[in-house]
């Protein structure tokens, strides 16, 4: 169902009067709402029961879009005025503020510029230049140089500098191997029968003899000439000779070194 209204500036359908003055060809101060609403209460009494709901409800909120902006415009408020008239006069008020700018600078410029006229007058020019004679000569940089010292300076910079050489003479480096240490020990061992790691070094200075006790040791244990055991953790390394009799294997102390 579509409500027709008849205005004195308008007939038709209440949905084309809105639209019309929500794009303002229609003021909604020419358009009276109570006949309006009195014609929808008149088609309520006439047809009450065969009206749809929707179709009720969607003229109850035209009419009051309707009435919003009606009220709106007969009570305007501060924040209800037009656009188009809140920014009347705004390019005019920044065009004089511009300029009201640009002359405070160049007031400001021209209380410097005093400044400095102020500052000038106190000051008073030389007015005698430099003495008759006087003459400014630069120094000589290649005064007493002879050619020949100018030939020994090229030469001493295109000349190839020596590479620089670190010399290790003064540096003692222990030649101690595994594979010597190795034959000594099956030497030593048969004879001085069971015996810790701690007095078999006993005797040593540096670690790196040290080192290569130890490593030896674990030589001739993995070739089946020696026991190894250890009573407590960390405790110290038992050593004794298990193989008296047998000669020992030199070709695989070779490898070993190798």
């Amino acid at each position: 169902m579509t409500y027709v209204v008849t205005t004195p500036s308008f007939s038709g359908p209440i949905e084309v009067l809105l639209q019309l003055i929500s794009s303002h060809d229609v003021d909604i101060l020419e358009v009276p709402l109570a006949p309006v609403v009195d014609d929808f209460v008149a088609t309520l009494r006439d047809g009450a029961t065969s009206r749809d709901v929707e179709e009720l409800s969607e003229f109850l909120l035209i009419a009051s879009i309707l009435l919003e902006l009606k009220s709106q415009r007969l009570l305007p408020g501060r924040d209800s005025t037009e656009p188009d008239e809140e920014f009347i006069g705004w390019e005019e008020r920044d065009v004089l503020l511009a300029r009201l700018l640009e002359l405070r600078t160049y007031a400001s410029l021209s209380d410097t510029f005093v400044g400095l006229f102020e500052r000038a007058a106190k000051s008073f020019a030389r007015l005698r230049g430099i003495d008759e004679g006087f003459v400014v000569r630069p120094p000589d940089l290649l005064a007493g140089v002879t050619t020949a010292q100018l030939a020994a300076a090229y030469l001493r910079g295109i000349e190839e500098k020596p590479v620089p050489v670190v010399r290790l003479h003064h540096v003692t480096v222990d030649a101690v191997t595994v594979a010597e240490t190795v034959v000594v020990l099956a030497q030593r061992l048969p004879g001085l029968g069971p015996m810790s790691f701690r007095q078999l070094t006993a005797g040593l200075e540096t670690r790196i003899e040290i080192i290569v006790h130890f490593l030896a040791i674990l030589e001739l244990c993995k070739l089946g000439h020696i026991d190894l055991g250890q009573g407590a953790t960390f405790g110290d390394l038992e050593i004794a000779w298990i193989d008296v009799n047998s000669r020992l294997d030199m070709g695989r102390i070779d490898a070993y070194e190798g």
